[in-house]
């Protein structure tokens, strides 16, 4: 569970912020959408690939 604390003086905008940003680091819906269903490991392992070639080419995209 995430917790966060206030501050003294703190602003309620500010705090909730905070909050949001350790929610999508924690990545805990990312986690609960993938868990819905399963997955094979091939799937996961060529889902993986494709994601670091489209990376690389964008990188590669950007040094040119």
């Amino acid at each position: 569970m995430l917790r966060i604390e206030i501050k003294e003086g703190e602003n309620i905008e500010r705090a909730l912020k905070r909050y949001k940003r350790k929610h999508r680091n924690v990545k805990v819906m990312q986690n609960l959408r993938d868990k819905q269903y399963f997955t094979k490991p091939s799937v996961k392992n060529r889902r993986q690939i494709q994601k670091a070639s489209y990376i690389q080419g964008l990188r590669d995209a950007e040094n040119i």
